[in-house]
């Protein structure tokens, strides 16, 4: 798929008579510049490495499949690379930005794209000031790497789910999410009860500035419909003590996170095939869910 070479236009905050320029926003040497001309730079803290290798967002953006019709959430949109790219093939953009500098660079100089909606705040504090329409949408994202999990899980969460998520993520977390029993995790356990995650392709640390510490994914989350006869709190209250100490058994877990003899947890355990010395990271979704399903014949409201 052909990707166009993104690029900004800005002036220099020397006077209304400079002359704009435009360059390409892959070369370092425009990052620093754009990043200097407003007074930025890179903050450690909220996980800002600006991507600078065109083929990986050709992938992101392949992986979107991206039609005139769609709005997209973007989450850490930085100086507005992939915001633009974004923004030439959907019907609108929602540019989520913390940073307070990044929003004013991304205001400024993506203002002559009436689709792109810069919103400045935290992703995970914008219940009460912005909501997204009860639309179908999608969520496109090079997430900062400290804020993955609780993202990925507030919008699978939403009453009003995204039909698709591709996000870029740390590789490890990638992996983690997309893995099988006898090594799943809670966060796994919790993004595969909502829907089926992939992994499309490895992304190496030296595609972006500053270079990370650790390489990055591009991961695709396709939500499904959960099983309906699954009650989801009562469903991540049997996962949550699961999982409450990894390296323990089930048995000694369940009873200690739920307050039920092990009496009763063995016989609860036996009756789903599952042996009470067993640990939570050997059982599949489908394994919990049937778990929650029948858990009020064994444990206390």
């Amino acid at each position: 798929m052909a990707c166009s070479q993104p690029s900004t236009t800005f002036h220099t905050k020397s006077g209304a008579g400079s002359t704009p320029l435009t360059m390409n926003l892959f070369s370092l040497k425009t990052i620093k510049l754009l990043l200097e001309t407003y007074g930025a730079r890179p903050q450690k803290r909220l996980g800002q490495n600006f991507l600078t290798d065109r083929k990986v967002l050709a992938k992101i953006l392949l992986a979107s499949d991206l039609s005139p019709q769609d709005t997209v959430v973007e989450v850490g949109p930085g100086l507005g690379v992939l915001t633009k790219a974004l923004a030439e093939k959907a019907k609108k953009v929602i540019a989520v930005e913390k940073d307070p500098r990044m929003v004013e660079i991304l205001t400024e100089e993506l203002k002559n794209f009436s689709n792109v909606d810069v919103v400045h705040g935290d992703i995970l504090k914008l219940d009460t000031k912005y909501q997204i329409l009860n639309t179908k949408y999608k969520v496109v994202a090079n997430l900062p790497y400290y804020i993955t999990s609780p993202v990925i899980r507030k919008f699978l969460e939403a009453p009003h789910k995204p039909k698709l998520m591709v996000l870029m993520v740390q590789k490890e977390v990638a992996q983690r999410i997309c893995t099988n029993p006898p090594d799943m995790s809670l966060l796994a356990v919790a993004v595969q009860f909502y829907a089926k995650p992939k992994i499309l392709s490895y992304v190496s640390k030296t595609s972006f500035w500053p270079i990370p510490k650790v390489d990055s994914a591009i991961l695709k989350i396709t939500p499904i419909t959960a099983d309906i006869n699954a009650d989801a709190r009562g469903f991540f209250k049997i996962v949550k003590a699961g999982f409450k100490q990894p390296r323990k058994q089930l048995l000694n877990n369940l009873a200690n996170g739920l307050g039920v003899k092990k009496e009763i947890i063995v016989q609860w355990l036996e009756n789903n095939h599952i042996k009470p010395n067993q640990r939570a990271e050997t059982l599949g979704v489908e394994t919990w869910i049937r778990l929650a399903k029948n858990m009020k014949k064994y444990t206390p409201e």
